[in-house]
Formats: C-alpha cells, sequence, structure tokens
C-alpha cells in the first residue's frame, strides 16, 4: 500500500513570520541575445530567483521555481531575446502563476557581455567587457523591469591636480616666467592629479521593458568618468587615456552627476515614472579606502532638477 508523501512546505511553521525573499541563487544558464542581421550573442547568465512566503506556510516550493526557471530559460535558448529584461520578466509572471500563496516575484540576472572596439589613437581592434544587469518584480498589479550595466573607467581627483597646478605655477613664476605664458601652459598641459580605476553603474526600471537601448546605457556609463580604458593600449593609446583623464578630472559626485545629465538628454522617451539608479565607486590609489556615490531618482524628479 502506498504512501503519499506530506507536503512539509505547505505546513504551518513553528514561527509565524511572513519573509520577502526565499528562492535560489547562482542558478546559471545560457542565453541568447539575439541582433539584427547577426548571429546572436550567447551569454553566460547567473540568475537570483525568489518569491515572498506567507506566515502561515514554513517553506517554498523550490523544486517548483528550479522547474519554472528551467522552463523560461531554455526558452530563451531557443529563441534569441532581444532584451535580457523581458526573459526576467517573463520568467517572475511564470513564478507568480505557479505559486498561488505568493503576491511577489522577482528574478535577477547578471552577464557579462564582451564587445569589440578599436583603441582610441592606434586603431587597434580590442575586447571590452561590461556587466549586463536585468531583473524583474512581478506582481497582481503589473510587472516592473530594470535593465542596465556596470563598467569600469578612469577618474582622476580635480583637488590632487589643483594643489599639482598650484605647485607648477609657482615653480614656473621662479623661472620667471610670465602670468600669461603660465596660464597658457596649464591651460594646454594639465597637470598630474591621483587617479583611480572607476566602476559606474548605471541601470532603469519601469513598467514593462524599459524603452532604452543596452549600447546607449553602457555608453552612458563609460562616459561619465575621466576617460575610457582599453584591454589593449599601445602607447599611443596610453597618452591619449592618460592625457584626457587629466583634462577631464572629476570627483566621484562629478561621475553620477554626469550620469544623470546624460540620461535626460538620451532618454526622452521614457515615462515619468521610470526609476533611474546612478552608482560610482572609485578604487582610490593614495587611501586605503574607496570613494562612493549614488542617486535613484524618478525620470521625472530628475527632468525637474536639470530644467528639462
Amino acid at each position: 500500500m502506498s504512501h503519499q508523501l506530506p507536503d512539509v512546505q505547505a505546513s504551518q511553521p513553528d514561527v509565524t513570520v511572513g519573509l520577502s525573499q526565499v528562492g535560489v541563487t547562482g542558478v546559471e544558464k545560457l542565453v541568447k541575445l539575439a541582433r539584427d542581421g547577426k548571429r546572436p550573442i550567447v551569454l553566460m547568465a547567473e540568475f537570483e530567483v525568489f518569491v515572498d512566503l506567507p506566515a502561515t506556510r514554513k517553506g517554498a516550493d523550490m523544486s517548483r521555481n528550479m522547474e519554472v526557471i528551467d522552463e523560461t530559460l531554455e526558452a530563451a535558448v531557443e529563441e534569441p531575446s532581444y532584451r535580457v529584461e523581458d526573459v526576467c520578466g517573463d520568467a517572475a509572471e511564470r513564478l507568480l502563476e505557479k505559486h498561488d500563496y505568493t503576491s511577489t516575484a522577482e528574478i535577477r540576472m547578471t552577464a557579462e557581455l564582451v564587445t569589440r572596439e578599436e583603441t582610441p589613437a592606434s586603431g587597434k581592434q580590442t575586447q571590452g567587457t561590461a556587466t549586463i544587469i536585468a531583473s524583474a518584480v512581478a506582481t497582481e498589479e503589473g510587472t516592473r523591469e530594470e535593465i542596465g550595466a556596470r563598467v569600469t573607467g578612469m577618474t582622476v581627483c580635480p583637488c590632487s591636480q589643483g594643489m599639482s597646478a598650484s605647485r607648477a605655477r609657482d615653480e614656473l613664476a621662479d623661472l620667471g616666467v610670465d602670468d600669461e605664458t603660465v596660464e597658457a601652459f596649464l591651460d594646454a598641459v594639465p597637470q598630474p592629479g591621483h587617479s583611480q580605476r572607476g566602476h559606474a553603474t548605471f541601470t532603469v526600471t519601469s513598467e514593462g521593458s524599459p524603452d532604452v537601448d543596452l549600447g546607449d546605457i553602457i555608453d552612458v556609463a563609460r562616459d561619465s568618468m575621466s576617460a575610457r580604458i582599453y584591454n589593449l593600449a599601445k602607447r599611443p593609446d596610453e597618452d591619449h587615456m592618460t592625457f584626457h583623464a587629466h583634462a577631464n578630472a572629476k570627483f566621484v559626485e562629478d561621475c553620477v552627476r554626469s550620469m544623470a545629465e546624460d540620461a535626460v538628454e538620451m532618454f526622452d522617451q521614457l515615462p515619468e515614472d521610470a526609476v533611474i539608479h546612478m552608482k560610482q565607486s572609485n578604487d582610490e590609489s593614495i587611501h586605503q579606502h574607496n570613494a562612493h556615490a549614488e542617486r535613484e531618482v524618478t525620470m521625472q524628479q530628475l527632468r525637474a532638477e536639470l530644467g528639462q
């Protein structure tokens, strides 16, 4: 005589406290990103999958979560998607549908995107990398999707550069160089400042799929810092990056404000309730700590602050 296995997850917990996120992390899947007229880009993506859990239920159906995410992502591999955030949105809606006790389902995804580019001075072919960030939250009211990227660049500190310029001004004056020539020289030759590798993160979240191009997001993030950096660099390229970074010195706060300004200019099509998340973290070269600045804001508020 066979006995039905008990549904332990559905039983009453000893402590009746609800949980906002229960699920699995570190789920790796291949996802194809479609391109018009070109072969799709294949991404090794890592997913996190969560549902909320009411106080009356002991556990979530982990096997059901994995079944849903497997179904969805396997379908995404078979049919290339133009937007990875839509893959997340589809999976979140499926999760919500499969769990009658759940009011919120969330999918998060990261993947490394490799792009081809030319070095700025020598014109050599090289590869660049960006971390794609996508997520979706599905509720009975609808689905909000997020798309963004985290990129690496270079920044130069305006404060230390100002001190170097002051020293150069004094030294040139002691050598008998007139003030007009000194200022012309300092305008033409940016002075030293301590530099750091910077990490810019820019994401857009809206109802449904955000109406933005991932390539534009990456450009906004990369251009927010003092200079772009490249994996391959001949000496002319090194000179180009160093000069442009020192000619465009920026505090960590400046980088976030640059992303904000570019977001308003480039993404005029976004609705007022779209949320922009901008974050800059710099690995300081002359300190053991890092510098950080961040802002999360609706497009309506951002446009108002920038007078748009």
